[in-house]
């Protein structure tokens, strides 16, 4: 065989492709490609998020729920919403009624009776409807927000708006209402003071006034507040609503304060017209900046 010969063969002069070195060992075999899957359809994932699964189970248990109350005669209500809010147990607006998560496994007289407070047509049955249900008590969360403590520099100040709270209390109330914890809080931004009533969790009833309040608008203002967070008081010890309405303002003008909400009222013409109320049993209020 001739050299030029032997050079085409190898892959030399003249070859149509790259021939590899006659002594070189032969390359493995490629590993076969994996055989896909067997589905009998499209391939679905099952995985759920832990946040996802509880919207659904709370979705699931407002339904329930509704189908309940709707047994018990509720009508007017086109959804029900689960809640965590610690002062607000049931309220309605708008085809929604809004209700306290501990009130799932309530007893069917206190469903009756958050339909009652829904569909009555009373002042009376809503008012012994509203009874009822804060009558129920419901386990505590697990994770609560501790109030602040009471700081020692704070104690005189405290001290001093109990002596006020008893002279109040036999002045304008007849001595009926209840000693109940008074504090101060750093919190409170445009809020000057809120009084909260016993929760159905087992919290006491409490009235906090703002330390900032007292500092940049004195005694005089402060215990204004004080006399404003005892008419609520009056109007959870006497069975009404907590809240800024009609009963609120008739008893602010008996004993001789402003019939309103906020420190500063402004004249009618200059106000924004208020959303639609909620009907709500709410456990609190307080009179803003």
């Amino acid at each position: 065989m001739t050299e030029a010969h032997r050079r085409r063969r190898a892959g030399g002069e003249g070859a149509g492709q790259l021939a590899l070195p006659l002594d070189l060992p032969a390359a493995p075999p490629l590993p076969a490609a994996p055989a896909p899957p067997r589905t009998s359809g499209p391939l679905v994932t099952t995985d759920v998020t832990p946040v996802e699964r509880g919207r659904r189970s709370s979705a699931e248990a407002a339904a329930r729920l509704q189908a309940a109350l709707v047994r018990l005669g509720l009508r007017g209500i086109e959804r029900v919403r689960l809640t965590r809010n610690r002062t607000v147990m049931v309220s309605f607006s708008q085809g929604e009624l809004r209700v306290h998560e501990g009130y799932l496994d309530a007893p069917p007289e206190v469903l009756r009776a958050i339909v009652g407070f829904v569909c009555g047509r009373t002042r009376a049955e809503r008012r012994r409807a509203r009874e009822a249900i804060l009558a129920h008590q419901i386990a505590r969360p697990a994770a609560v927000r501790r109030p602040e403590r009471t700081k020692a520099e704070d104690e005189p100040v405290v001290a001093q708006l109990k002596r006020f709270h008893a002279h109040y209390n036999r002045v304008y109330f007849g001595a009926r209402l209840r000693a109940v914890p008074i504090r101060l809080s750093s919190r409170m931004r445009t809020r000057l003071g809120h009084y909260t009533a016993a929760t159905p969790t087992g919290d006491p009833a409490e009235i906090v006034i703002g330390r900032e309040h007292i500092r940049r608008h004195g005694w005089e203002e402060a215990l204004h507040t004080l006399l404003h967070e005892m008419v609520h008081q009056w109007q959870d010890e006497a069975g009404h609503a907590i809240d800024h309405g009609a009963t609120f303002r008739k008893k602010a003008r008996e004993v001789g304060i402003t019939p309103s909400a906020r420190r500063h009222v402004l004249p009618r013409r200059q106000r924004a017209a208020p959303p639609p109320a909620a009907a709500a049993i709410g456990l609190r209020a307080a009179r803003e900046e």
